[in-house]
């Protein structure tokens, strides 16, 4: 009978554990495996950028008139604005450089709203040429996978 206790205790202390990992680590994976992805979004439009594609790097960008892009010329408003300032700014591949995002920091608000903070840089020929500043964006789920839909880059 002794025996018999000791295994029921030792099963209900070994579900009690799983149930703990289960339930705390599901949060910290399900922000994980996020936060990766939108590393992963960003990493293919650092390469959409480097090869010279717009129109392939605006692909992240949630495509509505609600899209929010802050810069330094102020508040933008709508994916195509923001195409189109990005395509104005940068006329060809030399103006474009090459493009290096350093995120330092991805926040989960929720499961399907993320805020990446992080510094970019753009190097070009002419060193003396070199740009860069801060981003804060901020990514939504959406049906069609994430989505940038507010870019504040200084």
């Amino acid at each position: 009978m002794k025996k018999l206790k000791n295994s029921v205790n030792r099963i209900k202390y070994f579900f009690f554990l799983l149930l703990f990992i289960e339930c705390d680590g599901s949060k910290l994976n399900k922000n994980f495996d996020s936060c990766d992805e939108i590393y992963y979004l960003m990493e293919d439009q650092e390469k959409s950028w480097n090869s010279g594609n717009i129109d392939d790097f605006m692909i992240k960008y949630w495509k509505n008139d609600s899209l929010i892009f802050l810069g330094k010329s102020g508040v933008n408003y709508g994916w195509k604005k923001t195409n189109n300032n990005y395509k104005n700014t940068y006329k060809n591949t030399i103006e474009m450089g090459r493009l290096e995002f350093n995120n330092l920091l991805c926040k989960s608000l929720n499961d399907t709203t993320h805020l990446v903070t992080g510094k970019w840089s753009i190097f070009r020929i002419d060193s003396s040429k070199n740009i860069g500043g801060y981003y804060t964006l901020i990514w939504i789920k959406k049906a069609r996978g994430w989505k940038i839909i507010y870019d504040h880059t200084s």
